[in-house]
């Protein structure tokens, strides 16, 4: 899959409503530049949707993360977008970044896009990973999110939200909508497009009443991530994170996928030249393979 756009991509990649009474339905892509799966995933949904013009309840709308960073392909410019929106940021009103200066445009567009008389509001989030991975979803456990996500047939992880602040789906739980983050795979593999395509389509199924078989891609769009790509619901627990400093070495062993099982005494990374080795019996979540990040990886155990 090509990371990179021919030309500039708007905020709102898309909106869409028949004009029946019913939720908001906000979907994010490429909050980290570097994942562009989302992003073109929404392109391709919004062009089924004008195609065919099915009746929904309620609007969906289709944003841009991280714009300058997805004309570059890099994670981010200054700082980690999925970062920055923490109260304190969000209540400073000035941005002193590149990314927070992004932050409070898509603050601005929802704020926008809020208005009028929604019975409702959701969020979905859409990611990819730097290692292999299965398709999951990551929830932070507020509002009425984790029955929500249990509604998508793929990985559940929660807690992740509780180790690491400043993320959007923090801020957008904390203003009161309902969601979840969705990683659909590898940030270059084909079948995170796919798989992002398919939870928007059955979001919009489970949000906005969406009958699904009106949808001229339909049953191919959906299936292709629920029969072929997603693995049975399960539930996990992080039970650890392996932080870094900017000034830490790390280098994770090779070949580690996400949801890996780990013995305890296993080696899964070198730090500062120094031997990093499992302390559990559980699997592997997020291992690193990129420059830029601060979470080595993380251990999660099934519920």
């Amino acid at each position: 899959m090509e990371n990179t756009f021919e030309k500039e991509i708007p905020r709102i990649i898309g909106k869409y409503s028949s004009g029946n009474k019913g939720p908001l339905l906000f979907v994010t892509g490429g909050i980290h530049g570097n994942e562009p799966s989302g992003v073109k995933a929404l392109i391709t949904v919004f062009k089924e949707l004008e195609k065919t013009k099915p009746e929904i309840k309620g609007t969906i709308v289709g944003i841009a993360g991280n714009k300058k960073a997805l004309n570059k392909n890099k994670r981010y410019i200054d700082e980690d977008l999925n970062r920055t929106w923490t109260e304190e940021n969000v209540e400073k009103n000035q941005p002193d970044t590149h990314e927070e200066r992004e932050m409070f445009e898509i603050i601005e567009v929802l704020k926008e896009q809020s208005k009028g008389d929604f019975t409702k509001r959701y969020f979905l989030d859409c990611h990819t990973t730097s290692s292999a991975s299965l398709p999951y979803v990551s929830v932070q456990e507020v509002n009425d999110n984790d029955a929500w996500a249990h509604k998508f047939p793929t990985y559940i992880i929660r807690g992740f939200s509780d180790i690491i602040t400043g993320d959007i789906d923090h801020y957008l739980s904390r203003i009161g909508m309902t969601g979840f983050v969705f990683e659909a795979g590898q940030h270059t593999d084909k079948t995170s497009e796919e798989n992002h395509e398919g939870v928007i389509w059955l979001a919009l199924k489970e949000a906005c009443d969406l009958d699904l078989s009106k949808i001229s891609t339909y049953p191919e769009c959906v299936d292709r991530f629920v029969k072929k790509n997603a693995p049975p619901q399960k539930t996990f627990e992080i039970i650890y994170r392996h932080g870094l400093e900017d000034s830490d070495e790390f280098k994770m062993e090779p070949g580690y996928e996400n949801f890996q099982k780990i013995k305890k005494g296993e080696l899964l990374a070198k730090q500062n030249g120094n031997e990093v080795k499992s302390e559990w019996d559980a699997y592997v979540f997020m291992p690193l393979y990129q420059a830029q990040g601060n979470d080595g990886f993380f251990v999660v155990k099934e519920v």
